[in-house]
């Protein structure tokens, strides 16, 4: 760190990592979005920076999610940074130690770890109308920054669910993302609340080493085959050895799953044949008939978000796992009651009921100009953002994987890479026109996401007859992109200051102004 970056006297005294008193860009979150932040703004010579994590190192998701099965829905070829590609997957999807290696090799290699620090939770940023910055208070002492920047994702906060009696159960209880490797499972009597993402990686594995498992389904997910497989050392090499094969490669992959947007956006039975296979899966998979029907979803394929596995439906279909459709009543100290009555005893709990999506927790510690929350102007007019990545109101602030930037069918790291060029196109406008702030004007932001939603009704996600995670408390779906990742990548090519309030470095005036 530069000598300006002097450590905070709370962050010296508690002995913990040395914090920054002041900064040009302080980053929030050490997983793809945060990392891929540090390097670009390295590379573009903003070497005032500093990325603050809660956990131990880099990976954000795929550093906490260690639970038996995690692995990528996304083929391998799609999940690394474009300026950082790996010709070293073994298999066509990745498992998470795999991508959490690839993460930390990253890391090291663009050499800008000496500005990341681990362990420190953010407690409050707020807004500095006088000043113009942010004031961030951590545990480890506040940092004052002119620009803040929050990549802590959409799936970083594990959303437990609420039954009644929860509290009592006497058994381990853990969260999937949370996994307790000290609890040994061998023999034991499991519950896994929950048939989502992570449940279906979770249950096979389970099965092969518990004594009995119970699977508590509320809905039936669509599950297509994982076209899994290892890379060849022949094909292995190649990629990593031809010029521009690697690249030709992930290209061909990005394409391929462009073509499924129609089917998401615009004309669901266009899916039609992906519905077919999936219950064809189901088939394959299973020969009970009633155990069939009740895994068979009851909407069209893609309104939920679809899995992918060839061993979920085998393991249900073993003798000493049971599938539970019933609504959950209560937990006891012992086990699970029903809405039928039925009590099902078991020694060990497993909570596979995702993440908090559509209320983000980092939202309820952003103040801005008006001193309420970000969760507080969200909760009066929706989880809205410009373009996903600034918020009215907020000046200064910039949000990776932020409201309407998910995917249903590619891959994450696409959007995060494209919303670090938009910010970086911020950042530069605001050294060269001699900005201090900016942030979206109301109206422009109104507009886009009003065109945004309007174009969201025409969805499978509104249209297919189910209730998901996606859509927030209103019904609105404020989590996913309904166009094209061209589109996306289109709209955040570069930075657009006539969408924008600024105000001038100098503080003479208090007048904002346009910065076009």
């Amino acid at each position: 760190m530069s000598q300006q970056q002097t450590s905070t006297k709370d962050a010296q005294q508690s002995g913990g990592p040395s914090l920054p008193s002041r900064v040009r860009v302080l980053v929030v979150g050490a997983g793809f979005a945060g990392l891929g932040t540090a390097i670009k703004l390295d590379e573009d010579g903003v070497t005032d920076f500093v990325v603050v994590d809660k956990g131990a190192g880099v990976g954000g998701t795929w550093r906490d999610n260690t639970y038996p099965g995690a692995a990528c829905d996304v083929p391998s070829q799609l999940y690394s940074f474009s300026f950082a590609p790996n010709p070293d997957w073994s298999r066509s999807f990745s498992q998470q130690p795999e991508i959490h290696a690839y993460l930390e090799r990253t890391a090291r290699e663009a050499g800008v770890l000496d500005r990341f620090a681990f362990g420190v939770t953010v407690e409050d940023a707020t807004w500095d109308e006088t000043d113009r910055v942010w004031q961030v208070v951590t545990d480890h002492g506040t940092v004052t920054a002119e620009v803040l920047v929050t990549g802590s994702g959409g799936l970083s906060e594990p959303r437990l669910p609420d039954i009644e009696g929860i509290g009592s159960f006497g058994g381990r209880i853990f969260h999937s993302a949370r996994w307790d490797h000290d609890t040994d499972l061998a023999g034991k009597r499991v519950a896994v609340i929950g048939t989502g993402a992570s449940a279906i990686q979770i249950v096979p594995r389970l099965a092969e080493t518990v004594g009995h498992l119970d699977v508590y389904q509320r809905t039936a997910p669509w599950i297509v085959p994982r076209q899994d497989r290892a890379y060849p050392a022949l094909e292995r090499a190649a990629l990593r050895h031809v010029p521009g094969l690697q690249r030709l490669y992930r290209l061909g992959v990005f394409l391929a799953r462009e073509t499924y947007v129609p089917a998401f956006t615009a004309a669901p039975d266009i899916a039609k044949p992906a519905e077919l296979m999936a219950r064809a899966n189901i088939r394959k998979g299973i020969s009970d008939p009633a155990l069939r029907q009740a895994v068979t979803p009851d909407f069209k394929l893609g309104c939920k978000r679809v899995l992918i596995s060839n061993e979920y439906y085998p393991a249900l279909a073993q003798d000493h796992v049971e599938l539970v459709t019933d609504r959950i009543a209560r937990v006891t100290p012992t086990g699970i009651v029903t809405a039928d009555g039925t009590e099902r005893e078991i020694d060990v709990l497993v909570v596979a009921t995702g993440f908090h999506t559509t209320d983000q927790p980092i939202a309820h510690h952003i103040k801005g100009r008006d001193g309420r929350t970000l969760a507080d102007v969200w909760r009066e007019h929706g989880m809205t953002a410009y373009k996903g990545t600034t918020i009215a109101g907020f000046p200064n602030l910039f949000q990776i994987v932020g409201p309407n930037t998910g995917l249903g069918h590619s891959s994450m790291v696409f959007v995060i890479e494209s919303q670090i060029r938009y910010i970086r196109a911020a950042l530069a406008h605001l050294e060269e026109h001699g900005v201090a702030t900016v942030e979206p004007r109301p109206e422009a932001q109104r507009r886009w996401n009003k065109r945004l939603q309007r174009r969201m009704q025409h969805t499978v996600w509104h249209q297919g007859g189910c209730a998901s995670w996606y859509l927030d408390e209103h019904g609105r779906n404020t989590t996913l992109w309904p166009r094209s990742l061209f589109t996306l990548r289109r709209q955040l090519a570069g930075f657009d200051p006539a969408a924008y309030v600024a105000t001038p470095q100098q503080h003479t005036t208090d007048t904002e102004e346009n910065a076009a």
